[in-house]
Parts: structure tokens; C-alpha cells; sequence
């Protein structure tokens, strides 16, 4: 049975599932699911077509599910779904999806999102991602598994972020970043990779001995991009790190690619 405090309010709508703990004075709307053993802490609001999974906390004054922020919403039925083992901190908000976007706003499994931080309408957010206090996601952003985003750092709507990368504090990111890179500035310019984050991961020395190779035949001056992506190919087909950068770079998108400073 759920554990739900006399002031909370909860639409019998709702879907509760075993061992919810709803603290005083959150509200949690029709249309929502709460996973088992998820934890709302004091004046938590889920929104109306929110899904949370199980083994969260949500801390107090939490926003999850609000309409987006476009004035193109007309109050459709879209959705925020968030995975499981989520740590959601005070005062965080996300969005739901939009119908011009993916109709849904999509967290993984395993999140931090400290403090003041928001994620946009029709944003797709990875496993194992840090969002520190106040970062901000605009809307339709990616941000791929286990990267980390330093405090007050923002994110401009289309933008991706690729696996392991980290966006230093105050950094303006607007443009793609590629993954296991590390960006900072305002704007944000690729500053390297983030050997920090991947030793931490147990990449070995191997492993960042080729992604650094990988990285400096890329980004160097001589020839165009796309004879660097061919030679990048050539020596490191066989290395998956880097082609998963290739493979980030060479896909079709609406932002340019976050590229080091000259």
C-alpha cells in the first residue's frame, strides 16, 4: 500500500504503485503513473500525463510534466516519461513533449538533476545523466547516456549531446557535441575530450590512447572535414569509440557541430 499524507492530494485517476510515499501538500494529478517505492517528497507536482518510474525521489517544489513552453501548445495530451532511480532535486521542472516534436519528453533510468534545472518539451534525456543546479535544456534537445552538465550551463533547442561528454559551468552550448568530448565557454567550444569522466568509467589507457588519435586527426587544420572523417575511418574502423563519434558527426541535423577554438 502507498504511504499518502492526509494533505496530499491525489486524483483517483492516478495509478500508485506499491510502497509510494506522497509527502504533505503534493499533488498529483490524473493521467499519471508512479512507480513502486517512489518517494514525493513535501509540495511535489506531477502533472496530468506524467509516468515516473519506480525507486525515485522527488524532492520539495518539484515540477514534472507541466505544459511546454511554446505557443504553438494547444493543451494536447502529451506525455513526460521518467525512468527508474531517478533523483529529482527542489524546484525542477520538465516539460512535456509537443505534437509538432515527439509528443513525449523522455528521461532514463538513473538521473540526477540537482537544483533549479529544467528540461524542455520533447527533449530526450539519456541514462546515468548529471544536470547540475539551474542547467537548462531548450526544447527537442538529446543528451546521450552518462554526460554531465556543469551548474548554469544551457543547452539551445535541437542540439545534441553525445555519450560520456561534459559541459563545463556557464557554458552556452549551440552546437552539437561530439561524444566523450568536453566543452566549455560562452559560447561553448570543444576544448578536448573528457579523459577525466572516461578514467573514471574505466576506459583504459588504450582506449583514450586511440579516442586522443582519433580526436586530433579529426580536428587538425589540414584538408576539409569530410577527408578527416576518411581518414579517420581508415585508421580507426576498428576502433568503436571513434566511429561512434564518426557516425555522431556525420549525421544530418539542424544544429552545426561544436568544433575546438582556432
Amino acid at each position: 500500500m502507498a504511504n499518502i499524507h492526509p494533505t496530499a492530494f491525489v486524483d483517483k485517476g492516478a495509478v500508485i504503485g506499491a510502497d509510494v510515499e506522497i509527502g504533505p501538500f503534493c499533488i498529483v494529478e490524473a493521467n499519471t503513473i508512479i512507480g513502486a517505492r517512489t518517494i514525493l517528497k513535501n509540495n511535489c507536482v506531477i502533472r496530468n500525463h506524467t509516468e515516473l518510474g519506480e525507486d525515485c525521489v522527488v524532492d520539495a517544489f518539484a515540477v514534472l510534466g507541466g505544459a511546454p513552453q511554446d505557443l504553438s501548445y494547444k493543451n494536447e495530451p502529451t506525455k513526460l516519461i521518467i525512468g527508474n532511480r531517478c533523483h529529482i532535486r527542489e524546484y525542477v521542472t520538465m516539460s512535456r513533449g509537443t505534437p509538432n516534436g515527439k509528443a513525449v519528453t523522455k528521461i532514463g533510468d538513473e538521473c540526477y538533476f540537482m537544483a533549479n534545472s529544467h528540461v524542455g518539451h520533447d527533449c530526450v534525456v539519456g541514462n546515468n545523466v548529471i544536470m547540475a543546479n539551474s542547467v537548462a535544456l531548450a526544447g527537442h534537445v538529446t543528451i546521450g547516456e552518462r554526460v554531465i552538465l556543469g551548474g548554469l550551463s544551457a543547452v539551445h533547442q535541437h542540439c545534441r549531446v553525445g555519450r560520456h561528454a561534459f559541459v563545463g559551468g556557464l557554458a552556452a552550448v549551440v552546437a552539437d557535441v561530439i561524444p566523450y568530448g568536453s566543452v566549455v565557454g560562452v559560447h561553448a567550444h570543444l576544448a578536448g575530450l573528457n579523459i577525466v569522466g572516461l578514467k573514471r568509467r574505466g576506459f583504459s589507457r588504450a582506449q583514450i590512447h586511440e579516442l586522443r588519435a582519433a580526436y586530433r586527426m579529426l580536428f587538425a587544420e589540414e584538408g576539409t572535414l569530410q577527408e578527416r572523417i576518411d581518414d579517420v575511418i581508415e585508421r580507426f574502423a576498428n576502433i568503436p569509440e571513434a566511429m561512434e563519434i564518426i557516425d555522431f558527426v556525420k549525421v544530418e541535423t539542424s544544429r552545426p557541430l561544436c568544433l575546438p577554438r582556432d
